[in-house]
């Protein structure tokens, strides 16, 4: 499975070499031990090789030692600490041998102690020291071997083992956790950037702040550089699309003149056809320039604006035409409640949304303000309940609205919304019309 974080894998790497490194410590100390110990029973037999060359004497009988070594584990049968001494046809021996022999030697020197690991008596495993040596210049050779049991040398180098392998494990983990602080810091000035992209989504005229880390510096520029190019290529498309929607409008004029005119002379039939490609043409016009509009809505992202003012001032020439002197307005918002949009740009959001509300509605239309997570505005109406599901089901289709009769000014306020940051969404309205809600959510604490 292919890791897709880059800081899974720079943790994952850390620990593995962490782990490798002091995998190697743990074998490296542990020999390095072991062969301490070895040196350090070297020296010891040595020592009492030494001591026990003194005391060995040749005499009419053969070998004579005269008290041998000190050390009363020489004495206990089976003790693991044994010697012998054996030339000319004598052998002498510890009495922990009791009735065994140490093995014979095979390249034992006359000039040095020589040292080996082998099996011995009571199936013990040995550390045998030994040399030859002559007691006088006409004497035999003798072989003095001295030899320690390495039993609890073996004991001792699994219990530093263990000891060790724990202690760098514990190290291993802590090692570890600094690494991931390591990275975490490391990654930190990503992670600002990411959070500081988000804002450049969010207002176009953003950039990433110059001053990084020299590593993030090029990134940083690129980065500006990439904003600036589509910012000026949204410009010019912008500005294209509002120069074609503008003249455009001197041919739907004269297409409207060309249509009374075929009416007059009682052509009705071509009339309609010129009044149906003017109403498509101008639709085509009213959506280029609400484009335009809601791309300079995302640019100005800094802005805020009361609800209750927008509303009322709408409600108020809306009260005033035929069509709304037949209907209740019922507004149920708090002065206090604030949205993140400029003053005109809500007032053209909300407009197409009330005016819809009171093409359908029968008798009433509310504008209520929720704020129990972040502030939604909620515009009912009491229309037909099955226009009302028409055009909410062509809106959750991701279509335009006013497919199923709901007007071009929802498709357009879906659009304005989205550009402010806002959630905006079509439901059925308790009221049984339709409900359009606007929501900007809470951002949650960093």
């Amino acid at each position: 499975m292919i890791v897709r974080s880059l800081r899974i894998r720079l943790m994952l790497g850390a620990a593995v070499a962490i782990f490798s490194a002091l995998a190697l410590a743990w074998l490296a100390m542990t020999l390095i031990f072991e062969h301490h110990l070895e040196q350090r029973l070297e020296a010891e037999l040595t020592a009492q090789a030494t001591l026990l060359l003194t005391d060995l004497s040749r005499n009419a009988q053969g070998l004579a030692i005269d008290g041998g070594p000190a050390d009363p584990r020489y004495d206990a049968p089976a003790s693991g600490f044994y010697w012998q001494a054996s030339g000319g046809g004598s052998v002498l021996r510890s009495r922990s041998l009791w009735d065994q022999t140490l093995p014979a030697a095979s390249d034992a020197q006359p000039d040095n102690w020589t040292h080996r690991s082998t099996q011995g008596p009571f199936g013990q495993r040995l550390f045998m020291l030994e040399r030859q040596v002559r007691l006088d210049r006409a004497g035999p050779v003798v072989l003095v071997q001295l030899a320690q049991d390495v039993a609890p040398m073996s004991l001792a180098i699994t219990e530093f083992g263990r000891e060790l392998a724990l202690f760098l494990l514990l190290l291993w983990a802590a090692l570890s956790a600094a690494a991931w602080a390591q990275v975490q810091l490391g990654l930190a000035p990503i992670a600002r950037i990411r959070r500081q992209l988000g804002l450049m989504q969010q207002r176009s005229e953003k950039r990433l702040p110059r001053g990084s880390l020299s590593e993030i510096e090029p990134l940083v520029a690129e980065i500006n550089n990439l904003a600036d190019a589509r910012e000026a290529d949204l410009n010019r498309a912008r500005r294209r699309a509002a120069d074609l929607a503008h003249s455009l409008k001197t041919p739907l004029a004269a297409l409207s003149v060309q249509s009374r005119k075929a009416r007059a002379a009682g052509a009705a039939d071509a009339a309609d056809g010129l009044d149906r490609a003017a109403a498509a043409i101008q639709r085509a016009v009213d959506w280029e320039l609400a484009r335009a509009r809601i791309t300079a809505v995302r640019q100005d992202g800094a802005a805020s604006s009361a609800a209750l003012p927008v509303v009322e001032r709408l409600l108020g020439v809306l009260e005033r035409t035929e069509r709304g002197a037949e209907l209740v307005f019922e507004v149920e918002i708090d002065k206090a409640v604030r949205v993140p949009m400029a003053a005109d740009d809500l007032t053209e959001l909300l407009g197409s949304l009330v005016e819809n509300a009171v093409r359908h509605a029968r008798r009433r239309v509310q504008a209520v303000a929720d704020t129990t997570s972040g502030v939604a505005l909620l515009i009912d109406d009491d229309g037909p309940p099955d226009d009302a599901r028409a055009a909410v089901s062509a809106f959750k289709r991701r279509g335009r609205a006013d497919e199923a009769g709901g007007g071009l000014g929802l498709s357009i306020a879906r659009d304005l919304a989205e550009a402010a940051g806002a959630h905006f969404e079509l439901a059925m309205s308790p009221l049984g019309g339709m409900r359009a809600r606007i929501a900007w959510m809470r951002e949650a604490p960093a």
